[in-house]
């Protein structure tokens, strides 16, 4: 039985060491404090809403519910969220009656990213299959609103609070650690392989990519870029940044490029960012939304984390859910546009379009 207790303080760690600690206000909203050793060697974690200095921090109730946005991104939604819900109910345990302490006490160290929360609340033990076809058969079963209930604790676990619609397990592979997808109920039955025919053809156009596998012939896997020799580094989505509504259209590629270099402060970081909005649409990526960009803090600096979920998807009236340059239907003079906007020269902007161009 999963008993869930309640708790007053959350304390925040990047690996081992302890970055701060987290409150409920009593209006409800979280408020964070950074711990004094971390302000003397660390770094910010959120540098927009969470800059490095001394003081109690609180979160505003929108975007995220009340909650920062780099701490958001460590809870799971989509499939993560449906694979709690019915887990906490199979326990007699009403999901909404978690806060957001309790919830991130339930991720612990099991989410992407450096940032563990403690204490943990283990809802099942460490249960890992490598059998894929398996485990393809018990998500078509939660999928079809089966409670799955003999492997739906595996299900958890393997998912890894990891964010996106799409079923997903983490799985060990070669000795690395490698993510997973499986086709949600309104994809077709090869887009594992259309996504794997699109990772290479981003390779092809120059994106900065993860090492990517078709395993069965037909499950897309990603190499997990946050996790290197089993050290863990620290991830950020444009939304957790940015405090932008990834459910909403809410972001412009010309405030993402922006805001890239305004964290990074390298301009070739701000070169992959447009290379990226290029591919995504030329190949009609419209799915597009604030958490499909991450921030990776590695060698003591800020950098644009690898590409991923780059495939052709219907945004919501057919648009592109990040704007291009205030379009959801972008031209060609768009993305020069946004190059102007951003100060991106004419000329690297228009190499980059061709270069993309020919490899699409």
């Amino acid at each position: 039985m999963i008993r869930i207790i309640n708790i007053n303080i959350i304390t925040v760690r990047l690996n081992t060491d302890i970055v701060g600690r987290i409150a409920i206000t009593p209006n409800g909203t979280v408020a964070f404090e950074y711990n004094e050793h971390w302000l003397a060697k660390g770094y910010s974690i959120s540098p927009f809403f969470l800059p490095l200095k001394s003081g109690v921090f609180t979160a505003k109730q929108h975007p995220f519910n009340g909650n920062f946005g780099v701490f958001a991104d460590s809870l799971p939604d989509g499939w993560g969220n449906l694979l709690l819900d019915r887990l906490l109910k199979k326990h007699q345990v009403n999901p909404a009656s978690l806060n957001l302490l309790q919830r991130l006490a339930i991720v612990g160290s099991n989410g992407m990213g450096a940032l563990r929360y403690e204490p943990e609340f283990s809802l099942v033990s460490p249960i890992v299959s490598n059998n894929l076809n398996t485990i393809a058969i018990e998500v078509e079963k939660i999928l079809g609103e089966s409670e799955c209930s003999n492997n739906l604790e595996k299900l958890w676990f393997m998912a890894g609070s990891s964010a996106g619609a799409r079923p997903k397990v983490m799985i060990r592979h070669s000795n690395e650690h490698w993510l997973v997808k499986f086709p949600a109920s309104t994809d077709s039955k090869d887009i594992g392989k259309i996504e794997y025919q699109h990772s290479l053809l981003a390779k092809k156009a120059g994106l900065q990519m993860p090492e990517t596998k078709l395993f069965e012939g037909k499950f897309f896997g990603v190499k997990r870029f946050d996790i290197n020799n089993n050290q863990r580094a620290h991830l950020i989505s444009a939304a957790g940044l940015l405090h932008a509504d990834f459910r909403l259209p809410s972001l412009d590629y010309t405030e993402l490029i922006k805001a890239t270099r305004a964290l990074t402060r390298n301009e070739n970081e701000v070169e992959k960012m447009f290379r990226l909005m290029v591919f995504n649409v030329l190949i009609g990526n419209k799915d597009d939304h604030a958490k499909n960009f991450s921030f990776i803090y590695t060698n003591n600096q800020w950098q644009c984390s690898p590409a991923y979920d780059i495939l052709p998807s219907n945004g919501i009236g057919g648009e592109h859910t990040t704007s291009v340059a205030g379009n959801g239907k972008p031209q060609l003079n768009d993305l020069i546009r946004v190059a102007e906007q951003t100060s991106i020269p004419k000329t690297k902007a228009a190499q980059i379009i061709e270069e993309v161009s020919s490899a699409v």
